[in-house]
């Protein structure tokens, strides 16, 4: 419930446009690695600009992400059990 009122505030807030810059500038970090160095790059470049970033988020409210966040790689996923093997069955 907080985490999607959270999402809704920020896609909310975004598109003003002096507090949107400031909003997006603050969560540069999070949507870079949370889209990947390129793609995070320009989604908050995007936002960070006034009058493109407020565009941009009024179209986001309405259909979502214009970039798509990264996939997360077949390494990083591990079946079963996500807890590292030491040897040794409990």
């Amino acid at each position: 419930m907080r985490a999607g009122g959270w999402r809704i505030a920020k896609r909310l807030i975004k598109p003003i446009p002096v507090i949107g810059t400031v909003v997006a500038l603050g969560l540069a970090g999070y949507e870079i690695r949370k889209k990947g160095l390129l793609r995070g790059s320009v989604h908050v470049g995007l936002d960070a600009t006034p009058i493109i970033g407020t565009a941009k988020g009024i179209v986001e409210l309405f259909t979502g992400d214009l970039i798509p966040d990264k996939e997360i790689g077949a390494q990083r996923r591990l079946p079963g059990n996500t807890r590292p093997s030491n040897g040794f069955s409990p």
